[in-house]
């Protein structure tokens, strides 16, 4: 099978020829192939870095990640929680309110006045910082949710966001509700003196 017939001249015979064309066809595509594999790998990291920086870029683009929205979630949540319980500044403006009450009153004041001056305005101070931060606390949960409808299109925002702002929101209601009833004295009002 692996001789070749050779006539007296020392030529190939017809058959020898035909094999030797069907052999070079099969191996003919195979050179063509192992040139293309290797301009591929020449021209493959060129490629690559190229593919690469698009999706670096796509990947770069700037584009809202939501980390602002959930920091605000977050705040509102936390100043409705501080709305409720009182704030060091809530305590300082009370205990202020009680000093100048005490220094404004004598001895000689009634028992009315003394309640009024001594407690009733750190109660009122106290019910009047707490309102503050829960207003600030309305006020962020409520920019937080309604953040989407003005950013990006087809953005949706992250479910845990949406939960915290909410609860921002109530803790920020149920503090004001609190605080105006505080300082109108229809909650926990200052006991009369007759």
């Amino acid at each position: 099978m692996g001789t070749k017939t050779v006539d007296e001249t020392g030529a190939a015979t017809k058959a020898d020829e035909d094999r030797a064309a069907v052999s070079g066809a099969d191996e003919a595509p195979e050179a063509p192939r192992a040139a293309d594999e290797e301009t591929a790998k020449t021209e493959s990291p060129v490629e690559d870095g190229e593919a690469a920086a698009e999706d670096g870029a796509t990947a770069a683009e700037p584009g809202p990640t939501g980390v602002g929205q959930g920091a605000g979630a977050v705040v509102s949540a936390g100043l409705g929680i501080v709305s409720l319980t009182g704030s060091w500044v809530g305590t300082v403006a009370s205990a202020r309110e009680s000093l100048v009450g005490q220094l404004s009153t004598s001895s000689s004041s009634d028992v009315a006045t003394l309640i009024e001056k001594g407690y009733g305005n750190a109660w009122q101070a106290t019910a009047l910082w707490g309102g503050v931060f829960a207003l600030v606390a309305l006020i962020v949960g409520v920019v937080v949710l309604a953040r989407p409808a003005f950013g990006t299109p087809g953005r949706p925002q992250a479910p845990w966001i949406k939960s915290v702002s909410w609860a921002g929101v109530a803790l920020g209601v149920i503090g004001l509700l609190l605080a105006v009833l505080k300082y109108t004295d229809v909650l926990l009002g200052l006991p009369s003196a007759s």
